[in-house]
């Protein structure tokens, strides 16, 4: 029986593009200038709207803005619209934090060390083929870089009249200039509930030796984290057996330094998983409750623990910017059930090494794991029974539905 249901609604795509630039000559050295002058608004305004003037947190952009506006356009050669952007930003990073605060979790000022800035169409111009960018040595015009295939993304977005730009982060990474582009389609009239996109969601498994895994096959090692924490492990150890007042003081500043190196360190893998989900087109980046980490990562220590809790909330309040949402599922089995026909034994995982007892599939461990995160997402999502567009896990090339089925890319189908 179909149930799709139809009426007379305005129905609104968002997607973001991710579209590489072409810098002219000369170029970069304003831009990078730029970018590092919209963090110094940023990281100030996160400063004072933290600690406040008075004690309390502030999430007002009006007040912040009054407080902020004329120091840093003092302070700095961007713009006035850039200046606006880079304090509002931290409001909202702010405000996120505020909200983990009531919720009683552990958090901390936000800090941004991305070298990335925010535009909207006051501080850009954005044409289909170029951009044209506000920087501290006035407009500088950047080609875009497209694939030929009309119907690969970002092309497909880009190239397409109906998807109305909105505003875009430019971020400098891996020596090259990235836009990450929001884009807008507006479709009025009849719908159908059946009709709606598919969209996708990544599947995050946070672990010992690997700090991340991404559904999509990308790793971020836990090597350096791991080595710094048993370094500065060896340290306290061996103030600690002085005793002294001395001592003490300095295994208070051992544990500053060590703080201020990993959330350097989670700020960049954030960044990264971020990307990671935004040049996949994820509506959703999906991890496993944190509430009982320790459990279901027996190696971890409370270093991991505070590391998986505070790569979570780094993630989550810099996501929000790109309308990427971030969620936590049941991670019951999800390092014993097969990825592919669903078999769940404990004999199917032995270390970093999956092989299914039943199928036969082999794989990572930690990879298979983040494909059963994001299909736990699908398989709560459809027993809500909320309707909406049917969504998959994102693979490197393809997808997985509800069901564990692999479905290639539609230019692998054709």
């Amino acid at each position: 029986m179909n149930t799709s249901r139809l009426s007379e609604t305005t129905v609104e795509y968002r997607r973001t593009a991710v579209i590489k630039l072409d810098t002219p000559e000369g170029a970069d050295g304003s831009l990078r200038e730029t970018v590092e002058q919209f963090k110094h608004c940023a990281n100030t305004a996160s400063e004072w709207c933290w600690h406040g003037d008075d004690g309390y947190h502030v999430t007002s952009k009006a007040r912040a803005e009054r407080a902020l506006y004329d120091q840093l356009r003092d302070e700095t050669d961007l713009t006035a619209n850039l200046v606006q952007k880079g304090i509002r930003r931290a409001v909202e990073a702010v405000k996120s934090g505020v909200e983990r605060l009531k919720r009683g979790e552990n958090t901390s000022r936000p800090y941004f060390s991305a070298d990335s800035a925010v535009y909207d169409k006051r501080s850009a111009t954005f044409h289909r083929d170029h951009a044209s960018l506000s920087t501290v040595d006035g407009r500088v015009e950047c080609d875009y870089i497209l694939p030929d295939d009309s119907e690969i993304p970002p092309s497909k977005y880009v190239s397409n009249e109906d998807f109305e730009f909105r505003m875009a982060h430019l971020q400098y990474r891996d020596g090259d200039w990235y836009l990450h582009a929001s884009m807008l389609k507006v479709e009025k009239g009849e719908s159908s509930e059946s009709d709606a996109e598919h969209r996708t969601v990544l599947g995050v498994d946070l672990g010992v030796n690997n700090i991340a895994v991404a559904s999509t096959g990308r790793f971020w090692s836990a090597d350096e984290f791991n080595h710094w924490r048993n370094e500065y492990e060896k340290r306290r150890g061996s103030l600690q057996q002085c005793g002294s007042r001395h001592a003490h003081q300095n295994v208070e500043s051992v544990g500053r330094k060590e703080t201020g190196r990993f959330e350097i360190y989670l700020h960049s893998v954030a960044n990264e998983l971020i990307e990671e989900a935004v040049g996949h087109d994820c509506s959703q980046i999906v991890f496993e409750d944190l509430s009982g980490i320790r459990e279901n990562v027996p190696n971890a220590t409370w270093q991991h623990s505070w590391a998986f809790r505070r790569l979570y909330e780094y993630v989550e309040y810099k996501a929000e910017e790109y309308g990427v949402g971030v969620v936590q599922v049941d991670p019951r089995n999800t390092s014993k059930r097969c990825s592919t026909c669903g078999f769940t034994h404990g004999d199917n995982r032995s270390g970093e090494a999956f092989c299914c007892q039943k199928c036969g599939y082999e794989n990572h461990a930690d990879y298979n794991a983040s494909k059963n995160i994001g299909l736990q997402y699908l398989r709560r999502r459809q027993n809500a029974d909320d309707g909406g567009a049917p969504v998959d896990v994102r693979l490197n090339r393809g997808t997985l539905n509800v069901s564990g089925e692999y479905v290639p890319p539609a230019s692998v189908e054709a």
